[in-house]
C-alpha cells in the first residue's frame, strides 16, 4: 500500500539461496546483505560486512514477498512498499481474507502496550495517531487514499528471511479493515512496509540501503537488502531525497521524495514552470517513488500538459478512443484504440522524467496499458500509463513501479538518495542467482 494509493504488488520470495540477516540492533557494518528472490522479481544485495540477501517476488498489479513469521514458522505473502511505514499482517479470517497469521500459536508473538516507548515515541510517523484500547493495548489504524483502511494492534515477533530469524520486529496485527482492492488483499497476508519511518521493515533490520529490479519481460526481479556489489551494473545516477525538516500538512517526510525538474516528450521540453513541479509551502506537489503503486500519477497543470503533447506526437500512429466517459482507474483520460490482430507498438516518442542528476526514460510498452477486458469491437483499448493526481484527490506526484521496470533502482537511506541505472532485470536476477 502507499500512502497515495493502495495498489498491490505480489511479491514472492523464493529461499532458493542462503540468507544471512543480523540483527536488527547491529551497526550497518556488521549486517549481512540479503538477497531474495521476487515473482515481478526484485533483488536485494549488500556489500561485504553484510553478506548479501536475495528474495525472488512477483508483480502484477502489486509486487510481494514472501517470508515466515512467528514460533513456528508461518509463510505470509507482503506487498512491498517504498509508500508505506508501518508493516502489517492479516491476523483474523474475514471477507476475502485469505491468507493470515495466526498470533495464538506462535510463542515468540508478543503485543504492545499503550505505556511501552515504542507506542508512545515511535509511531509519529503514522498517519493517524495510535490510541489505547480497552485491553490497554496499543491500537493502530491505517487509511489509504482510495478508501481501504485496517485497524488492530501492535506487536512484536519473529521475522525469518529464509532461515535467520530477526526477533522483536515490530508490526501491526489487524483484524479489521475493508479493502478497495479486494481481490488483490485476497492473495496477500500483509503488507511490507519500507519507507524512511523508524518502524519501517528496512530501518527496523538496520540496513542502509536496498535496492531492487523488475523484469518488464516475466513479471519477476530481484530485491537486494544492502549493497550492490556487482561489476556488471552500470554507474548509478544518485538523485537526492527532499528534505523538509518542518511537519506539513501535504508533505511526507518519510517517503523517498525527489525533486523533478522537467518531463520531455520525444526531444521536446514540455512548458512547465518551477512552481508546478516543486512542493508549495503546504508540502503539495511532492515527487515520491513508491512501489505500492503501480502507474504513475502528476499534478493537473503537468498531467494535461503531457497528455497534450504525447497526443499530438502520436496522432498520426494511434487512434484515440475519444470517449469523454472512459476514465480508466479514475484518473487516466488518455485511452486509444489498437487492432485486436497487431502484435506490436508502433515507435512512440518516449516520456523522460527529469530529476536533478538523473533521469528516468520511458519507452516502448511501457507507455500503454493494454486494459483487460477492453474489448471495442476489433480493437483492444490501451491507456496512457500516466494520471491525473488532481482526479484522485492526492496532492502529490507518484512514480509507480510500472515505470521502474529494467532500472536498477537503489533507495540510499543512509545517503539520503536514490541511485537509477538501466539493465535488464531479467538478466539481473540470472547473474545474481535469483529465480533460477
Amino acid at each position: 500500500m502507499a500512502s497515495s494509493l493502495y495498489l498491490l504488488l505480489a511479491m514472492m520470495l523464493v529461499s532458493s539461496v542462503s540468507l544471512s540477516v543480523g540483527s536488527k540492533n547491529s551497526s550497518s557494518s556488521s549486517i549481512p546483505s540479503i538477497l531474495l528472490s521476487l515473482k515481478a522479481q526484485k533483488v536485494i544485495s549488500v556489500s561485504n560486512p553484510r553478506s548479501a540477501n536475495r528474495l525472488a517476488f512477483h508483480h502484477n498489479v502489486s509486487l510481494t514477498v514472501t517470508l515466515s513469521v512467528g514460533t513456528p514458522p508461518q509463510p505470509v505473502s507482503m506487498v512491498l512498499d517504498t509508500g508505506s511505514e508501518l508493516s502489517w499482517l492479516h491476523c483474523k479470517k474475514s471477507g476475502n481474507v485469505n491468507s493470515i497469521f495466526d498470533p495464538t500459536i506462535s510463542k515468540s508473538y508478543s503485543s504492545l502496550p499503550c505505556t511501552s516507548p515504542t507506542c508512545r515515541t515511535r509511531t509519529r510517523d503514522l498517519t493517524v495517531p495510535v490510541s489505547c484500547d480497552p485491553k490497554k493495548l496499543c491500537h493502530a489504524s491505517i487509511a489509504y487514499a482510495d478508501a481501504t483502511s485496517m485497524e488492530g494492534n501492535l506487536a512484536l515477533e519473529t521475522f525469518r528471511i529464509g532461515n535467520s530469524p530477526v526477533p522483536g520486529v515490530v508490526f501491526g496485527c489487524m483484524d479489521t479493515g475493508f479493502s478497495s482492492s479486494a481481490e488483490e488483499d485476497s492473495k496477500t497476508t500483509g503488507l511490507l512496509g519500507m519507507n524512511r519511518g523508524s518502524l519501517s521493515f528496512v530501518t527496523q533490520m538496520g540496513y542502509p540501503k536496498f535496492s531492487y529490479c523488475i523484469s518488464g519481460e516475466d513479471s519477476s526481479g530481484v530485491l537486494l537488502l544492502g549493497e550492490a556489489n556487482t561489476s556488471w551494473l552500470k554507474p548509478l545516477r544518485y538523485t537526492p531525497l527532499v528534505q523538509v525538516s518542518t511537519p506539513l500538512p501535504y508533505f511526507d517526510r518519510v517517503a523517498y521524495s525527489v525533486q523533478l525538474e522537467g518531463i520531455k516528450v520525444g526531444a521536446k521540453l514540455l512548458p512547465l514552470s518551477k512552481s508546478i513541479l516543486e512542493p508549495d509551502h503546504t508540502g503539495a506537489g511532492q515527487t515520491m517513488v513508491d512501489s505500492g503503486t503501480q502507474f504513475t500519477f502528476l499534478l493537473g497543470s503537468a498531467y494535461t500538459t503531457l497528455r497534450d503533447e504525447f497526443k499530438a506526437q502520436t496522432k498520426e500512429l494511434l487512434k484515440p478512443l475519444n470517449d469523454p466517459n472512459y476514465v480508466f482507474q479514475g484518473a487516466m483520460d488518455l485511452c486509444f484504440l489498437l487492432p485486436l490482430t497487431q502484435r506490436n507498438l508502433p515507435t512512440l516518442p518516449a516520456v523522460t522524467l527529469m530529476f536533478q542528476n538523473a533521469e528516468m526514460t520511458i519507452s516502448a510498452e511501457r507507455l500503454l496499458y493494454g486494459v483487460p477486458n477492453g474489448i471495442r469491437g476489433l480493437n483492444r483499448i490501451h491507456c496512457f500509463t500516466f494520471g491525473n493526481s488532481d482526479l484522485l484527490g492526492i496532492e502529490a506526484y507518484v512514480i509507480g513501479h510500472h515505470h521502474q521496470q529494467n532500472i536498477w533502482m537503489e533507495f540510499d537511506l543512509a545517503g539520503s538518495r536514490v541511485g537509477l541505472a538501466e539493465v535488464r532485470c531479467d538478466l539481473a536476477s540470472q547473474r545474481l542467482g535469483v529465480g533460477q
